[in-house]
């Protein structure tokens, strides 16, 4: 039977329905996640996309506002009470975080507001704590794995260890690597919890370094994943013959290490600036408009708001009810994602990317940093609907 949302809309009207559309981007501006996954980069594409779109919808100028939740979930949640209650926000996007993100996705539901994770990785977000007004759209702590721990272990790699961030994403992420490794045949020797914003990882490096384990799996993003990288570079742990396999790493981190220090990493993302000619027109003008670093939530937020602007037009209003169903029912079919799909329980389900990153005397620009080894179709990257655990979805 073909899933459908087992939960009824309200009987009132959702949102602000005040025809002002206005967008809230909330992220991570100044701390660990600001360069490639949120910061000034995040801002300007959702900007540039609302130019794009012609400035307007529903015949008023579209505005764009923007605040660091600094990775606190408390801080997330009041400027995201402040945005609806008082300023008349419509949508919330962004959200890196997974703790930030979980809380403000349940709060603007609450509240009948849409929110589109693009920064977030948990899969918890269109799971156990999948909301009707949420959307996970990029990727996720399933899909990630996929990628990248198939081709380690199905390339020998089979005894993990893992250090993990110690907050909601590091533990989705783990779990879900854990169960990629162990459904293949590899096995997990021992892991540690390390907290958000580390700078020193000696200790959890030793404790990786001493378990035996083949491949040290850093279940963590952002500067904790280039932190950590940098640091077992140091105490000499890949020339030892351990393999680090960063889970979430973008183009930002490969640019910030080196391929000096990178060559030959595989990693899984859910787009690249490279793939076609699209992509490549996209980060052109992208970084010609304001735009930092051209790493796949970026171009989600940019992809996220001209769907969520297109569902505003084809709605005709701005009432969250509608808009939901508008972006339900249109595939997302740009430079981001072909054939993609936002699902009953808030996913976006799209392909995924194989990556590895180049050996210095291939690259040719600032950017070309990796190839493109394998496309994981959308069914097979992320979990099914029936396997998702959102409860408003029923079979």
């Amino acid at each position: 039977m073909a899933a459908a949302v087992g939960v009824g809309l309200p009987a009132q009207a959702a949102g602000n329905d005040d025809g002002q559309v206005k967008l809230g981007v909330l992220g991570d501006m100044s701390g660990v996640y600001s360069s490639g996954f949120s910061g000034d980069g995040a801002v300007a594409a959702v900007e540039m996309a609302a130019e794009d779109f012609g400035g307007e919808v529903l015949g008023k100028p579209i505005e764009v506002v923007s605040a660091d939740h600094q990775n606190k979930a408390d801080v997330a949640s009041a400027t995201a009470r402040a945005w609806i209650d008082r300023d008349g926000v419509d949508v919330i996007m962004d959200l890196t975080n997974s703790a930030v993100g979980l809380a403000v996705q349940n709060l603007a539901s609450e509240k009948g507001i849409i929110t589109i994770n693009t920064g977030s990785a948990t899969s918890e977000l269109t799971g156990a704590s999948c909301t009707e007004y949420g959307i996970h759209y990029g990727y996720d702590t399933h899909a990630l794995p996929v990628g990248t721990a198939t081709a380690i272990v199905k390339n020998g790699g089979k005894k993990w260890f893992f250090i993990t961030a110690d907050y909601a994403f590091g533990h989705s992420l783990e779990k879900n690597t854990r169960a990629v490794v162990e459904e293949l045949g590899g096995s997990v020797v021992g892991s540690v919890n390390a907290p958000l914003n580390t700078n020193d990882f000696s200790s959890y490096l030793l404790q990786a370094k001493s378990s035996g384990a083949q491949v040290i799996g850093l279940a963590n993003a952002g500067q904790d994943t280039t932190n950590a990288v940098k640091q077992a570079n140091e105490f000499g742990i890949v020339a030892g013959g351990q393999q680090l396999a960063g889970m979430l790493v973008l183009l930002s981190d490969i640019r910030s290490l080196g391929l000096e220090t990178t060559a030959g990493l595989q990693f899984t993302t859910g787009w690249y600036w490279d793939r076609d000619e699209a992509s490549r027109e996209w980060t052109e003008r992208y970084l010609d408009n304001g735009g930092t670093t051209p790493t796949s939530p970026h171009a989600a937020l940019y992809s996220a708001t001209m769907a969520y602007l297109k569902a505003v037009e084809a709605a005709g209003t701005d009432e969250s009810d509608a808009v939901r169903e508008a972006m339900g029912n249109k595939p997302i079919d740009d430079f981001f994602a072909q054939g993609g799909t936002i699902r009953d329980d808030g996913l976006l389900e799209h392909d995924m990317y194989l990556l590895k990153a180049k050996q210095p005397s291939e690259s040719e620009g600032t950017w070309d940093l990796a190839t493109i080894e394998r496309t994981i179709p959308g069914d097979r990257a992320y979990a099914s609907l029936a396997e998702s655990g959102c409860p408003r979805v029923a079979e």
